[in-house]
């Protein structure tokens, strides 16, 4: 057993001069020509739809890595895959071979954290998982008769998500051929047509309930009954990256020559021409720093999605024009009832406040910082127009792109506060389910972290005591620690929100009050 290290002079670096024979096989695999700026996800995902992988070591500046795993016919599975079928790692034909190294010992290496990182990441995917039950181990049947075309749902549309968002995103996973988007039952779809059912397969298997952005746009991935696509046109609706001659098909202009070399080159987006069938995006940003969709689950980070790929309204802070700003100004509020700490749990519906500031000399007007534009546009929509404490509430987005604190010394007399570091916000884990329970103000509110001592009577008197009149209420049938509640306004239930959204019910549970869908 050859437990030496591979290092950038092991005798690995020999191979390619093309007069040694192939090596005999080996679970840990050479991979040379590997681009400069690839990710060890990236690298990592290339093996996993053969089986678990176990270690990974890059040499990046000598262009090569080595990718072990679990199994010797796992890699030599892999290996018989890619021989016919050149893999491509950011639009680049990576070559693969085994090594003469028959494990990788690299606990003692430096730079290995992300390598660690990167494989943990990925060891909640079962080894194997990527081929189906009972298939010969021979990679080129086992997807026989599956189509290589997946349907996708995006739910919880926050965002516009354009078809060059998909593409870049499914492109991780192999060649993208075909799209073709549309609105079908409410809801945003999509068709893409890999040129390979592997690829389909493992794109399915990696990105189903992933988020495009931040708790946000989750697919839904399934296999599509159609084998392959028919696209008429080339648009921001339908793409066929085969044929760059076809029309635009409905007034649009046709895709200049470098877009359509743009649109033709697989792989992430990053040519400037790579906006949708020549718009522009509403606001130029750098980078959608929420996007979350991982090559391999939960190991590749952010994905940059170039500001031409993006070309809705995406709201990102700091993108300095004023439709991209995160400070609403509210206006018209009861200045004998109001506080910042009330702002903070009403806006903090929407998304997360950072700061809130009510004017020190006109005490109806406030400013509210929310995490980033998004969000801002959300409060913005849900809350302006409300009634609260009597006042009907507007809110509008502000001037300002950020609410300063008070120097030391000046008066304030607490009417600003920073909320950035607050315990009470309710979307600042990643995929929270928060983000999926956003709904405008109701007079039915949806409760819960209900510690089991404390009953219908002992809730119903919180609430009365709060000023409510409380029309109906009920436990959930499987799950006691939550329960609707419905008082006799929208104005209520709003001033009830504000009050006692985490109240401390004792035994160490404070209540949770959200807006509810559903009325009882």
């Amino acid at each position: 057993m050859n437990n030496s290290t591979p290092t950038a002079n092991g005798n690995d670096n020999k191979k390619f001069k093309g007069d040694r024979p192939p090596c005999s096989p080996s679970r840990v695999l050479h991979l040379r020509k590997i681009p400069s700026d690839v990710t060890e996800a990236e690298v990592i995902s290339l093996g996993l739809p053969f089986g678990k992988v176990t270690n990974l070591l890059m040499l990046k500046g000598k262009s090569q890595a080595f990718l072990e795993m679990a199994s010797e016919e796992a890699a030599v599975t892999m290996v018989n895959y890619y021989t016919p079928v050149t893999p491509h790692l950011r639009s680049q034909p990576v070559f693969i071979q085994y090594s003469n190294h028959r494990e990788l010992k690299t606990d003692n290496l430096p730079n290995q954290a992300r390598a660690q990182a990167a494989l943990q990441a990925v060891s909640a995917v079962p080894s194997g998982s990527l081929a189906l039950p009972g298939a010969p181990t021979n990679e080129g049947t086992i997807l026989s008769g599956q189509s290589p075309v997946l349907r996708i749902i995006i739910e919880n549309l926050f965002y516009p998500v354009t078809l060059e968002v998909l593409h870049q995103i499914f492109s991780k996973f192999g060649t993208v051929l075909k799209i073709i988007t549309f609105t079908k039952n409410n809801q945003f779809q999509a068709l893409l047509q890999y040129a390979d059912p592997v690829n389909a397969h493992y794109a399915k298997m990696a990105l189903d309930g992933q988020n495009i952005y931040n708790a946000c746009c989750t697919l839904r991935i399934d296999f599509s009954k159609l084998t392959s696509l028919n696209v008429k046109y080339n648009n921001d609706k339908s793409r066929d990256f085969t044929r760059l001659d076809l029309p635009t098909g409905d007034g649009q202009p046709s895709l200049e020559p470098p877009m359509a070399a743009a649109f033709g080159a697989p792989g992430i987006i990053s040519s400037p021409y790579a906006g949708a069938a020549g718009f522009a995006p509403a606001i130029g940003f750098h980078q959608a720093t929420g996007l979350s969709v991982p090559a391999v689950p939960g190991a590749l980070g952010p994905l940059t999605i170039t500001s031409s790929a993006v070309t809705g309204r995406m709201a990102i802070p700091g993108a300095g024009a004023l439709p991209g700003n995160s400070v609403l100004l509210v206006t018209n509020l009861n200045p004998d009832l109001i506080t910042p700490h009330g702002l903070f749990i009403l806006f903090g519906v929407y998304g997360d406040v950072h700061r809130v500031k009510i004017m020190f000399n006109k005490k109806e007007n406030a400013l509210v910082q929310m995490a980033d534009a998004s969000q801002a546009q959300l409060a913005m929509n849900h809350l302006s127009g409300q009634r609260l404490y009597g006042k009907v509430l507007r809110a509008t987005l502000s001037k300002h792109q950020a609410v300063q604190l008070p120097r030391e010394g000046q008066e304030d007399q607490g009417l600003t506060k920073d909320f950035s570091n607050s315990p009470l916000h309710r979307f600042k884990k990643p995929g929270s389910k928060n983000f999926q329970n956003i709904f405008p103000p109701s007079a039915t509110l949806h409760l819960s972290n209900i510690p089991p001592s404390v009953t219908v009577d002992d809730l119903k008197n919180l609430f009365t005591e709060a000023g409510c009149s409380v029309k109906a209420f009920k436990f959930f049938q499987k799950d006691r620690k939550m329960a609707l509640i419905q008082l006799g306004s929208v104005e209520e239930a709003i001033q009830a929100l504000i009050e006692l959204h985490n109240h401390d019910l004792g035994e160490n549970h404070h209540l949770r009050v959200s807006f509810s869908k559903s009325t009882i």
